[in-house]
């Protein structure tokens, strides 16, 4: 007798274009006091934990997991809430996959964004999101979400469900090579003179 592997059966999911999914296997929030050492001016953002208070959300995730293992896919929705610290925009803390040959997409659903990418060789790239747009995220490639505007910035994302993530590596350097701040009614790039390069890191 032939025997199969088990798999879950097709699942569908309500995705809200303002973040969120019903049906989801967790969310998870990040607060401003979680941010601590993420944005170059510390003294902006110390002002900002003192007039919010450390517990204000500044973004969440909520993500549907199916299944564990190779071949299993995790889907989910990032929320970005707009603000600034200095002149830098707002920003989640950003990673590389763990398994770094892992690939994510992520899909504009609402507001503006920057998904802005690094290579620890030293390649860099910053691609602008409105809705409609998407991002093909390769594997090596360091990923952070910044918002540029002044609502929310809500995106779709999918990766392999055994990528994990590894948000140290950034830490680790003094911040992302190029900053993402304010130009006039827009946004630039500027070079972090914090960052320390990127250590060696097992690509598999």
């Amino acid at each position: 007798m032939s025997t199969y592997p088990v798999v879950d059966i097709p699942t569908l999911l309500q995705i809200s274009p303002q973040g969120g999914i019903d049906g989801r296997s967790r969310r998870y929030e990040k607060y401003i006091g979680d941010m601590e050492g993420v944005y170059r001016d510390n003294a902006a953002w110390e002002s900002a934990v003192g007039e919010h208070g450390a517990d204000h959300l500044v973004y969440w995730v909520d993500d549907h997991r199916y299944q564990e293992g190779s071949g299993a896919l995790i889907t989910g929705t990032s929320t970005l809430l707009p603000g600034r610290y200095g002149d830098e925009f707002a920003m989640t803390r950003g990673h590389l996959h763990a398994i770094a040959d892992r690939a994510e997409l992520y899909y504009c659903l609402s507001g503006r964004g920057v998904m802005l990418l690094e290579t620890l060789d030293g390649q860099s790239s910053a691609i602008e999101l409105t809705p409609g747009q998407a991002v093909n995220v390769p594997g090596h490639w360091l990923h952070r979400s910044v918002n540029v505007g002044d609502e929310p910035f809500t995106t779709l994302f999918c990766y392999a469900a055994d990528a994990g993530q590894d948000y140290a590596v950034i830490a680790d350097a003094g911040g992302m090579k190029n900053l993402v701040v304010a130009d006039g009614e827009g946004w630039m790039l500027r070079p972090n003179p914090d960052h320390t390069g990127y250590r060696a890191f097992d690509a598999d």
